[in-house]
Protein backbone atom coordinates (compact mmCIF):
# COMPACT_ATOMS: atom_id res chain seq x y z
CA UNK A 1 0.00 0.00 0.00
CA UNK A 2 0.98 3.48 -0.80
CA UNK A 3 3.35 4.41 2.33
CA UNK A 4 0.66 7.33 3.03
CA UNK A 5 -2.10 5.09 3.74
CA UNK A 6 -2.81 2.16 5.68
CA UNK A 7 -6.21 0.20 6.98
CA UNK A 8 -8.56 1.05 9.18
CA UNK A 9 -11.29 -1.59 10.64
CA UNK A 10 -13.99 -1.64 12.95
CA UNK A 11 -15.47 -4.88 14.37
CA UNK A 12 -18.66 -4.78 16.82
CA UNK A 13 -19.65 -7.72 18.83
CA UNK A 14 -23.49 -7.88 20.97
CA UNK A 15 -21.98 -9.44 24.12
CA UNK A 16 -24.81 -12.41 25.63
CA UNK A 17 -24.38 -10.22 29.18
CA UNK A 18 -22.98 -7.07 30.47
CA UNK A 19 -19.63 -6.95 30.53
CA UNK A 20 -19.31 -7.19 34.03
CA UNK A 21 -21.20 -10.38 34.10
CA UNK A 22 -19.77 -13.51 35.19
CA UNK A 23 -20.25 -14.89 31.68
CA UNK A 24 -17.83 -12.78 30.19
CA UNK A 25 -15.22 -13.01 32.89
CA UNK A 26 -12.91 -15.42 30.55
CA UNK A 27 -13.35 -12.85 27.54
CA UNK A 28 -12.40 -9.71 29.91
CA UNK A 29 -9.53 -11.67 31.65
CA UNK A 30 -8.04 -11.75 27.97
CA UNK A 31 -8.38 -8.16 26.85
CA UNK A 32 -5.15 -7.02 27.95
CA UNK A 33 -3.46 -10.39 26.49
CA UNK A 34 -4.91 -9.77 23.15
CA UNK A 35 -4.79 -6.58 23.01
CA UNK A 36 -0.89 -6.95 23.85
CA UNK A 37 -1.16 -9.23 20.52
CA UNK A 38 -2.24 -6.50 18.50
CA UNK A 39 -0.10 -4.43 19.05
CA UNK A 40 3.17 -6.11 18.81
CA UNK A 41 2.09 -7.52 15.79
CA UNK A 42 3.89 -6.63 12.01
CA UNK A 43 2.07 -4.09 10.97
CA UNK A 44 0.12 -2.61 13.89
CA UNK A 45 -0.08 1.32 13.45
CA UNK A 46 -2.80 2.28 16.34
CA UNK A 47 -6.09 0.68 18.09
CA UNK A 48 -8.93 2.59 20.01
CA UNK A 49 -8.74 2.70 23.81
CA UNK A 50 -10.60 3.73 26.65
CA UNK A 51 -10.31 4.71 30.02
CA UNK A 52 -9.52 0.27 30.70
CA UNK A 53 -7.24 0.61 27.85
CA UNK A 54 -9.88 -0.99 25.87
CA UNK A 55 -12.21 0.16 23.91
CA UNK A 56 -15.52 -1.88 25.56
CA UNK A 57 -16.99 0.84 27.45
CA UNK A 58 -17.14 3.07 23.71
CA UNK A 59 -20.78 3.40 23.06
CA UNK A 60 -21.53 4.44 19.54
CA UNK A 61 -25.25 2.30 18.91
CA UNK A 62 -27.95 2.29 21.03
CA UNK A 63 -27.52 -1.05 22.08
CA UNK A 64 -25.26 -1.41 25.36
CA UNK A 65 -24.80 -4.87 24.52
CA UNK A 66 -23.04 -4.45 20.94
CA UNK A 67 -18.94 -3.61 21.68
CA UNK A 68 -16.58 -1.79 19.10
CA UNK A 69 -13.01 -2.70 18.38
CA UNK A 70 -10.83 -0.59 15.76
CA UNK A 71 -7.37 -0.24 14.46
CA UNK A 72 -5.33 0.78 12.05
CA UNK A 73 -2.82 -1.25 10.21
CA UNK A 74 0.09 -0.83 7.90
CA UNK A 75 -1.73 -3.31 5.13
CA UNK A 76 -4.86 -5.57 4.80
CA UNK A 77 -2.19 -8.80 5.13
CA UNK A 78 -0.65 -7.26 8.36
CA UNK A 79 -4.51 -7.56 9.67
CA UNK A 80 -5.33 -10.85 8.18
CA UNK A 81 -2.47 -11.94 9.71
CA UNK A 82 -3.18 -11.11 13.39
CA UNK A 83 -6.65 -11.77 12.65
CA UNK A 84 -6.43 -15.24 11.87
CA UNK A 85 -2.57 -16.55 12.26
CA UNK A 86 -1.61 -15.06 15.28
CA UNK A 87 -2.07 -16.24 19.00
CA UNK A 88 -5.52 -14.17 18.73
CA UNK A 89 -7.06 -17.13 16.98
CA UNK A 90 -7.07 -19.03 20.40
CA UNK A 91 -9.19 -16.28 21.39
CA UNK A 92 -11.45 -15.85 18.24
CA UNK A 93 -12.67 -19.52 18.08
CA UNK A 94 -14.36 -19.15 21.62
CA UNK A 95 -16.27 -15.74 20.72
CA UNK A 96 -19.70 -17.56 20.45
CA UNK A 97 -19.32 -18.05 24.31
CA UNK A 98 -19.50 -14.38 24.85
CA UNK A 99 -21.35 -13.10 21.48
CA UNK A 100 -24.44 -13.27 20.09
CA UNK A 101 -24.76 -13.10 16.15
CA UNK A 102 -25.20 -10.17 14.38
CA UNK A 103 -27.75 -9.68 12.05
CA UNK A 104 -25.81 -7.31 9.52
CA UNK A 105 -21.97 -6.96 8.92
CA UNK A 106 -20.26 -6.63 11.63
CA UNK A 107 -16.85 -5.41 10.47
CA UNK A 108 -15.60 -3.14 7.62
CA UNK A 109 -12.35 -1.45 6.60
CA UNK A 110 -11.45 1.91 4.67
CA UNK A 111 -8.07 3.78 3.90
CA UNK A 112 -7.16 5.82 6.17
CA UNK A 113 -3.87 8.77 5.79
CA UNK A 114 -1.27 7.48 7.65
CA UNK A 115 -1.76 9.66 11.20
CA UNK A 116 -5.27 9.69 10.73
CA UNK A 117 -6.74 7.99 13.88
CA UNK A 118 -10.34 7.36 12.63
CA UNK A 119 -13.26 8.61 15.29
CA UNK A 120 -15.79 5.81 16.72
CA UNK A 121 -18.19 7.85 14.52
CA UNK A 122 -16.51 7.79 11.03
CA UNK A 123 -16.39 3.94 11.23
CA UNK A 124 -19.91 3.63 12.36
CA UNK A 125 -20.97 5.66 9.34
CA UNK A 126 -18.55 3.23 6.97
CA UNK A 127 -20.32 0.16 8.56
CA UNK A 128 -23.48 1.55 7.99
CA UNK A 129 -22.57 1.94 4.34
CA UNK A 130 -21.03 -1.33 4.12
CA UNK A 131 -24.80 -2.36 5.19
CA UNK A 132 -26.46 -0.65 3.02
CA UNK A 133 -24.51 -1.15 -0.23
CA UNK A 134 -22.27 -3.85 0.40
CA UNK A 135 -18.56 -3.96 -0.71
CA UNK A 136 -17.32 -0.81 -2.47
CA UNK A 137 -13.60 0.67 -2.25
CA UNK A 138 -15.56 2.76 0.44
CA UNK A 139 -16.22 -0.04 3.07
CA UNK A 140 -15.26 -3.52 2.55
CA UNK A 141 -14.11 -6.93 4.41
CA UNK A 142 -11.41 -9.29 3.95
CA UNK A 143 -13.61 -10.60 0.61
CA UNK A 144 -13.37 -7.02 -0.85
CA UNK A 145 -9.93 -6.79 -3.08
CA UNK A 146 -10.26 -2.78 -3.28
CA UNK A 147 -6.76 -1.09 -3.78
CA UNK A 148 -6.06 2.43 -2.63
CA UNK A 149 -6.72 4.09 -6.20
CA UNK A 150 -10.06 2.23 -6.33
CA UNK A 151 -10.72 4.22 -2.73
CA UNK A 152 -9.77 7.24 -3.44
CA UNK A 153 -11.62 7.74 -6.81
CA UNK A 154 -14.87 6.16 -5.36
CA UNK A 155 -17.67 8.40 -4.70
CA UNK A 156 -19.97 7.14 -2.02
CA UNK A 157 -23.29 7.45 -2.44
CA UNK A 158 -24.80 10.28 0.23
CA UNK A 159 -28.60 9.03 0.29
CA UNK A 160 -28.68 10.14 3.83
CA UNK A 161 -26.07 7.33 4.34
CA UNK A 162 -22.95 8.86 5.85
Amino acid sequence: MAENYHLAQINIAKMLAPIDHPKMADFVANLDKINNIAETSPGFVWRLKGEDDNATAIRIFEDDFLIINMSVWETQKALFDFTYRSDHVGIFKRKKEWFGPMGEMHMAFWYVRSGNKPSPEEARKRLNYLNKYGETPYAFTFKGKFDLKEAILYNPKTEGTV
